[in-house]
């Protein structure tokens, strides 16, 4: 679908200077990857990161999932439309999941808008704007599947050590409270070639983690007829000189398979790490949920995953209060947390997504009986986390560095990074001992547990070791190419080529 709408856009005047972008992401680690899809295109188009300024473009990328998706964008848009009239020339864009949704309605309530674009034509980006400029009115464009497959789009990673690698996009699966499927279609894979093919390429540019993405990856394979071709895939990825960690997100239960877990097992740059959604623990309610698998096989796979990798984090995701959960289902998800052991958890209060069939159905729980189980989730999920992470304390860790520092990194002089198995680690440099960058490994013995983050402060240079790595190199190249400074000694990779370093929140989202 294509429509043009009579927009307030003013045409920009013409000018030598580069045009400024910004693009602000909402949802999930596909709409992450989206935006760096949109990032690659709009540089790809001539386009420059604003930099604290107002910038000339500002593309929304968008989310239907989470709760008041629609109203933190419109209130977003609202805050613009000042701004815009006062800038002529500015464009705003708006993407993802909720443009594919709700179309041409977010021109009509934002008229202000420039271009509205769908999942499946994220490359469309440019020349929609272009349109708008030329046209002097709002472009609207959604199509109802994908026109090109998104990993063969231009990217502007965010970082240089660690990267999103997009497996497959779409879902075959009608959860019933999940709207994913009808705004991103039927589950599309991509072949092995070409996902290896992605990987060496960052690991060449100095990538040393990748993270393998899809709504459900664990299915992979199924349009091209391999049941087994998830776990050939993280065997092949084991084969990558260079790549040290490799993750994936997020599988699905009723799919996860033996042959999954072996190469796991076997595969030593696959991590120890596996994030596992389980939504309910009770029977009726994820019966209900259309979730394909009961707890017992949950709670069987964990076990699996326990017994040949016994230092396995497992994290997981969980919604509370979907429509006709009793306090005895409720208790039954408290039961199956308890005996999981998550290592953190993404916890959701349920609430309606027009569209999905959970919307309609009866017995929707009041909001004060939801809060009120919440808390109790939360509650036990904290200790649990906490209980966890002591059983850290004494352990020797290997941190890959993030450039990202804790709340308080100022007052401790603390650095950050995460573990083999995810765990966010913040660790001090002992006097006297080299300062890592970004990307480089240390190895430091875990003295401090919270809940949600260890803390690593080495007595003695002897406590501590530091791995300089490619990917501290690369660090060390992209900051001197973005001060426009040659690194000494370095050949500078191509530019603007970065990687998103996947993150996991300690608690939920």
């Amino acid at each position: 679908m294509s429509l043009t709408i009579p927009s307030p856009t003013v045409s920009a005047t013409p000018s030598a200077e580069p045009r400024t972008y910004q693009v602000r992401t909402f949802g999930c680690q596909m709409n992450v990857h989206d935006s760096e899809r949109m990032a690659g295109l709009l540089e790809d188009a001539g386009y420059v990161p604003a930099d604290g300024e107002i910038a000339d473009v500002v593309v929304f990328n968008t989310c239907a999932v989470r709760e008041n998706a629609d109203n933190k964008l419109y209130g977003n848009l609202g805050q613009l439309r000042q701004v815009k009239a006062a800038n002529p020339g500015m464009q705003i864009a708006v993407g993802g999941c909720l443009a594919q949704k709700d179309r041409e309605t977010i021109v009509k309530k934002a008229p202000w808008v420039d271009a509205v674009f769908g999942t499946h034509n994220v490359g469309a980006l440019p020349a929609l704007l272009d349109r708008a400029r030329h046209n002097n009115e709002a472009q609207l464009e959604i199509l109802e599947s994908l026109d090109v497959f998104p990993s063969t789009l231009p990217t502007k990673r965010d970082s240089v050590y660690a990267g999103w690698v997009s497996i497959s996009v779409g879902c075959n699966n009608t959860c019933t409270f999940c709207i994913v499927p009808s705004l991103r279609g039927k589950e599309k894979d991509r072949r092995p070639g070409e996902i290896l093919a992605e990987i060496q390429a960052l690991v060449d540019d100095g990538a040393v983690e990748v993270t393998l993405l899809g709504q459900n990856v664990n299915s992979y394979g199924v349009e091209f007829g391999d049941r087994q071709a998830f776990s050939k895939l993280l065997r092949a990825c084991g084969e990558i000189e260079g790549l040290e960690r490799v993750r994936f997100t997020s599988p699905h239960p009723a799919a996860f398979t033996d042959d999954v877990i072996e190469a796991m097992a076997e595969t030593p740059n696959i991590m120890p790490q596996l994030h596992m959604p389980l939504q309910s623990g009770s029977d009726k309610v994820l019966k209900d949920m259309r979730r394909s698998y009961r707890s017992s096989r949950f709670l069987g796979i964990l076990d699996k995953v326990r017994d040949r990798i016994p230092n396995a984090a497992i994290t997981t995701d969980i919604i509370v209060g979907f429509p006709g959960e009793t306090e005895e289902d409720f208790q039954a998800t408290l039961d199956v947390v308890e005996k999981s052991r998550f290592a953190s958890a993404f916890t959701f209060q349920y609430s309606k997504r027009p569209g999905t069939p959970a919307a309609d159905l009866p017995d929707q729980l009041p909001k004060a009986v939801v809060q009120e189980r919440f808390g109790r989730l939360t509650a036990l999920q904290d200790r649990i986390a906490a209980e966890e992470n002591a059983r850290q304390l004494g352990r020797t860790v290997e941190v890959l560095v993030t450039a990202q520092s804790g709340r308080k990194a100022e007052e401790t002089h603390r650095l950050s990074g995460r573990s083999k198995d995810q765990r966010l680690v913040h660790f001090s440099v002992p006097s006297g001992a080299e300062t890592p960058r970004p990307g480089d490994f240390v190895t430091v013995t875990i003295t401090e547990a919270a809940a949600f983050h260890l803390v690593a402060d080495p007595a003695t240079a002897g406590d501590y070791v530091l791995r300089r790595s490619r990917a501290g190199d690369a660090w060390d190249r992209s900051q001197a190419e973005s001060c426009g400074v040659p690194s000494p000694g370095s050949v500078s990779s191509k530019a603007g080529v970065s990687l998103g370093m996947p993150s996991l929140p300690a608690r939920r989202a």
